[in-house]
């Protein structure tokens, strides 16, 4: 299961409407190492005023990671927190997630290619 969800959003979801703060607050509840790392992320963008800020460090463990994994694979996850955050994410394996400013299309575009994925690869990743 992706989410820990109070049964107050539970109930919202039901009635038809989930507002996006009661959705982010259950994403940084069930998911703080995902959120701790994107928003720590966007703060560095943010303070560096670079296109983007990438995560390079694995993961801790293996709950950690399938936290990166479970958020990003999600799109009502990533959605949510883009509209929060103001950027753009991207994600190439087990750890490397990045926050670009949406301007920056070419960054991004660069980001996402095969070859920046191949380059991304260590051995040390291979069974993340």
């Amino acid at each position: 299961m992706s989410l820990t969800v109070p049964n107050d959003l539970l109930d919202q979801a039901r009635a038809g409407h989930v507002d996006d703060d009661a959705f982010l607050a259950c994403v940084r509840d069930s998911l703080p190492y995902a959120w701790e790392t994107i928003s720590g992320l966007v703060a560095l963008r943010d303070r560096s005023g670079a296109e983007f800020a990438g995560n390079e460090v694995p993961p801790p463990d293996e709950a950690a990671r399938g936290q990166l994994l479970r958020c990003l694979a999600s799109d009502a996850m990533r959605g949510a927190l883009e509209r929060h955050f103001g950027v753009r994410l991207a994600f190439q394996n087990c750890h490397r997630v990045a926050v670009f400013h949406p301007a920056a299309t070419d960054a991004y575009e660069e980001f996402v290619t095969p070859r920046a994925q191949i380059l991304n690869q260590r051995p040390d990743l291979v069974d993340c």
